[in-house]
């Protein structure tokens, strides 16, 4: 599948326009955070402490708003069971599934190249 960025502003007027949702969504998606969830919950549904872990580095409150904003976007799904003490599980949606698909080759890539690209003086 070989698509360019005119073909896609060729096929969806506006897109990436200033206000555009789909700035908003690539914002979400690709953001330092947002790319580290969603690629944890790839391997599968996760707890709280399981994506804390997983995630090296991110606080408490920007895991939580990621997930909040994964959520609200459709993309992560947030799944609350009544248990003392509180049980919270989250996955990926089959939209948020269908998108890793696509995304995990480019997040390989980058760990293939990354460190060669570091440091590299051109």
């Amino acid at each position: 599948m070989t698509v360019s960025f005119a073909q896609i502003k060729e096929t969806i007027p506006n897109v990436f326009e200033d206000g555009c949702s789909t700035r908003v969504v690539l914002d979400h998606v690709m953001s330092k955070w947002g790319v580290l969830v969603l690629s944890s919950l790839s391997d599968g549904t996760h707890r709280w402490g399981e994506l804390r872990r997983e995630v090296d580095g991110i606080s408490e409150k920007m895991l939580a708003s990621t997930l909040r904003t994964l959520a609200s976007d459709g993309l992560v799904h947030r799944e609350s069971f009544p248990a003392v003490p509180p049980h919270v599980e989250y996955s990926l949606t089959p939209l948020g599934r269908d998108l890793m698909e696509r995304m995990l080759p480019l997040v390989a890539w980058v760990a293939d190249n990354a460190d060669g690209m570091l440091g590299r003086e051109d």
